[in-house]
């Protein structure tokens, strides 16, 4: 080691004790000029000695503690304080449920900054359209099951038609309120969004004739509404930005909803009515020919679209084809990416049974995993784990394909409205095969995934080295010592 190096590493090791040692460093980086350290405990820092070293020209609070070395100096500093606090703290893996649920936090804050692209962004605006509506849906959704369910049994005829007009009425407006909340979110006016919107579903359309073809009431669904209201508010801000205060409160709106309504009569409608028939169309293809093997895909890679926040394409698709067949047939099959998870989370129950602190996590997380809420299990149990949570992608992926095999034999389970899954989506189930049938294929799914998430991740969800190091006991903390002092020795 040349001189140079040893002046560098003595300056490293002279820092790192009056920073409060390797286990008060959480993170280490530099600039042009400054070491810049993540520290867990400030109060450590012995800050007079540390500005008396020879080789510190300062220090700064902010976000991280700096220690200003100068240019040249902290480029050769930085790697040997990087090396003495590894030597001294080497890397451990994960004994609590708090320090899971640290590591499933600062997973969650890198993929929210890594979301931030132009299209994560469009796709996070389009999911503020649609969430909304998500609570409307799953009312009206169980209202039609129980209508159906009724209607099928012969029961209470007097109230049914009532109940059918209470489930389809929302549905029956939806492009109107797609259209005002994505006015909304895009900045425009809302109510001129949804003014727009609401062409799409007038009857009165039906006696419009675009270019040789009579238009449809409801011709282009939702899609046509998100664009309509999209159009709608550029052509508002074109307005405002050249209109005279005067005349604005009159012309801006008019013109908005004028050109805005000649478009999507005279385009929109016909294009976003085409790619809804495809979007259809191409749903029921991949599932009755590619069965088992598109459904263990799409139940596979569920999880992982969720933590790239791609998931969120696929809302105006499943409402597309509520709209269109009464139900959307690929919910039930991604909703078997939780039925991995809740598997592999019981898996890991069994297999930390000295580890209390994740079991305890599990305990608390399970009930909301088994109704579809995956979150406490994914961000504080499999994820920071690491295996965990691919075994818990296996698991899903079978039953998807379950889920998928139905499809290609004919037997097609959907769900009336989107939000939720596992248990929970039972009352929203709908089908082609009869409500038995439906039930019992989408159960066969659960437990598939159920039973493979818990397979996988018993048998390949560890290595040795982290079943060792994960069911250690942890060392007692000084407050613990001091209420639970050790017994003293016998003839002491």
């Amino acid at each position: 080691m040349s001189t140079a190096e040893d002046k560098h590493r003595a300056t490293a090791a002279a820092l790192l004790p009056l920073v409060g040692g390797a286990g008060n460093v959480t993170s280490v980086a530099h600039c042009m000029t400054r070491l810049r350290l993540g520290l867990r405990d400030r109060s450590l820092v012995r800050d007079e000695e540390l500005k008396a070293l020879p080789a510190v020209l300062g220090v700064v609070e902010d976000d991280t503690y700096q220690i200003v070395l100068g240019p040249g100096t902290v480029a050769r500093v930085t790697p040997a304080f990087e090396a003495l606090v590894a030597e001294e703290r080497p890397a451990a893996p994960a004994h609590t449920a708090e320090e899971l649920a640290a590591q499933g936090a600062a997973l969650r804050a890198a993929r929210k900054e890594r979301n931030a692209t132009p299209v994560k962004l469009l796709l996070r605006r389009i999911a503020n359209i649609f969430v909304p509506l998500i609570p409307a849906l799953i009312g009206c959704g169980i209202i039609a099951g129980l209508n159906g369910l009724l209607v099928n049994l012969g029961w209470l005829p007097a109230v049914t038609p009532a109940l059918a007009a209470i489930a389809s009425g929302f549905m029956a407006l939806i492009a109107v309120f797609v259209g005002y909340n994505t006015a909304k979110e895009f900045g425009g006016t809302a109510i001129l969004g949804g003014a727009v919107a609401a062409i799409i579903v007038f009857p009165g359309v039906a006696k419009v004739d675009a270019f040789g073809q009579t238009l449809s009431p409801g011709q282009g669904g939702v899609l046509g509404a998100l664009g309509a209201a999209v159009l709608a508010v550029y052509v508002e801000k074109w307005c405002r930005r050249w209109m005279p205060e005067s005349l604005d409160v009159l012309l801006t709106p008019t013109l908005t909803v004028l050109v805005s309504g000649l478009v999507t009569l005279y385009g929109l409608m016909f294009v976003a009515g085409e790619v809804s028939r495809a979007i259809g169309d191409f749903a029921n293809w991949l599932l009755a020919s590619g069965g088992a093997g598109a459904g263990f895909v799409l139940g596979g890679l569920f999880l992982p679209l969720v933590m790239l926040g791609l998931h969120q394409a696929l809302i105006p698709i499943h409402t597309t084809l509520i709209e269109q067949q009464g139900f959307t047939v690929l919910l039930p099959i991604l909703a078997m990416a939780g039925a991995g998870q809740v598997g592999a989370a019981m898996a890991v129950y069994l297999r930390l049974p000295r580890n209390e602190s994740v079991r305890r996590t599990i305990r608390s997380a399970l009930p909301a995993g088994f109704l579809g809420v995956g979150e406490p299990l994914i961000y504080g149990v499999s994820l920071p784990l690491g295996r965990p949570f691919v075994t818990a992608c296996v698991g899903g992926a079978f039953g998807g394909g379950f889920v998928g095999l139905f499809s290609m034999l004919g037997d097609q389970v959907g769900s009336t409205a989107i939000g939720p899954s596992g248990w929970a989506l039972f009352p929203l189930l709908d089908g082609n095969a009869g409500l038995g049938t439906t039930i019992a294929v989408y159960a066969g799914g659960l437990l598939t995934g159920y039973l493979v998430g818990f397979a996988a991740t018993y048998f390949f969800g560890f290595s040795k080295q982290m079943l060792v190091d994960l069911n250690a006991v942890p060392a007692p903390t000084p407050d613990q010592n001091r209420t639970n002092p050790a017994p003293e020795p016998v003839g002491a």
